[in-house]
């Protein structure tokens, strides 16, 4: 039993799709989009001619690259092509269906598909529409972390078994999938270069990607590994012409003019300037007196509004303490009067989201009165 095997329950008529190996005795089946947990022993493959005898539909054998049929689910009224419109013949007695219009060829190229198996479950695989056989690794990346889940030879004009499920309704947890192609050809003049591809789905551009797929003849939602085709890399043969060497240099030679040149550099180096002496940070006075007053000499806060005045206060708190701090004072006592209480809470709020602070109280009140308080520092 492997996943992507269509199975059916022994104690019921239920069938689903093997989606995930739990373990030894368990494993994961979809059924009409839900995943559950089933025992192996309480299931029975459903074999592909019973499969296809009922309505289902498989892909043909010789465009898969195993010998296990790819086996896909039962087509939902979406993928369901529209039916034929039958016109009458000339002479009026016998319907005669008309000619559907030739589909044009499939570009070539290598293309990841996912299929659709019920309206829901989404199966991976790798579509090589081209004439060289291909090796491949087919892994998934979350999180940074990277993890192979097969890696095969991909003859050409068939597609993979399947590589993994998905679910629509985790569209937005969806690993982005990596995939390294070598193109391979007996006896070819040229070489392929390596191919390395992530495939990150979006909503934006996941469902205008539907259309059919080249091969497996199926629409799909498709995405092409090799925008541009395999670039061959050209092996020169013995009648074109080497290039030309390289020309031979002395080393006596280039020793002298790289010395010239650096005594050449020296006569023109101009001195780095002179950096001035870090300046000492000056600890604060014990008691800053944040007054308008002791701030600013009278005359020059004329004219100044309430928020500007609240902001030079503020910003005198913020320099006293920072130098408090760098400088490994115990404690400071900031003086900011009673008034209307505005600036004693913008201090307050900004002492209780300092870390550096142990904690803070009103000051000494038979000296302050309400009108300063007292900051122990770490």
């Amino acid at each position: 039993m492997n996943i992507g095997d269509r199975v059916r329950l022994m104690s019921g008529r239920e069938e689903g799709i093997v989606t995930r190996i739990l373990d030894q005795n368990l494993v994961e089946v979809t059924i009409d989009d839900f995943p559950v947990p089933v025992l192996r022993s309480e299931l029975v493959l459903v074999a592909p001619e019973e499969f296809k005898a009922f309505g289902g539909s498989e892909l043909a054998p010789s465009q898969v690259a195993a010998p296990r049929p790819l086996k896909p689910g039962k087509p939902s009224g979406k993928n369901t092509p529209p039916a034929v419109t039958s016109t009458t013949s000339p002479s009026g007695s016998t319907p005669v269906a008309p000619k559907p219009a030739p589909a044009p060829p499939a570009p070539k190229g290598l293309y990841l598909a996912l299929v659709q198996q019920t309206s829901e479950l989404l199966v991976a695989h790798l579509i090589n529409n081209t004439d060289a056989d291909v090796l491949f690794t087919f892994g998934e990346e979350r999180n940074g972390q990277y993890r192979a889940l097969s890696a095969e030879k991909l003859a050409p004009k068939t597609v993979s078994q399947p590589l993994g499920h998905r679910h629509l309704k985790d569209f937005d947890q969806w690993s982005t999938a990596v995939v390294q192609l070598l193109p391979v050809q007996l006896n070819s003049p040229t070489l392929f270069e390596t191919l390395l591809k992530r495939v990150s789905f979006k909503a934006s551009s996941f469902y205008s990607s539907r259309r059919e797929a080249p091969v497996i003849k199926r629409e799909a939602f498709l995405f092409q590994l090799d925008e541009k085709p395999v670039a061959p890399i050209p092996v020169p043969t013995a009648d074109e012409p080497k290039p030309a060497a390289a020309p031979v240099v002395d080393p006596v030679k280039l020793r002298d003019q790289i010395a010239e040149k650096l005594r050449g550099d020296a006569k023109t180096v101009v001195p780095a300037p002179k950096q001035e002496p870090v300046k000492a940070i000056v600890p604060p006075s014990h008691e800053v007196d944040l007054h308008l007053e002791a701030l600013k000499p009278e005359g020059v806060t004329e004219g100044l509004s309430n928020t500007a005045i609240l902001e030079l206060q503020v910003n005198a708190f913020e320099d006293a303490l920072s130098r408090a701090l760098a400088t490994n004072m115990h404690e400071i006592v900031f003086i900011h009067g009673t008034g209307n209480g505005t600036l004693r809470k913008e201090l307050h709020k900004r002492l209780s989201r300092n870390r550096d602070i142990k904690f803070f109280e009103e000051a000494r009140k038979e000296k302050f009165g309400y009108g300063a308080t007292l900051v122990r520092l770490k």
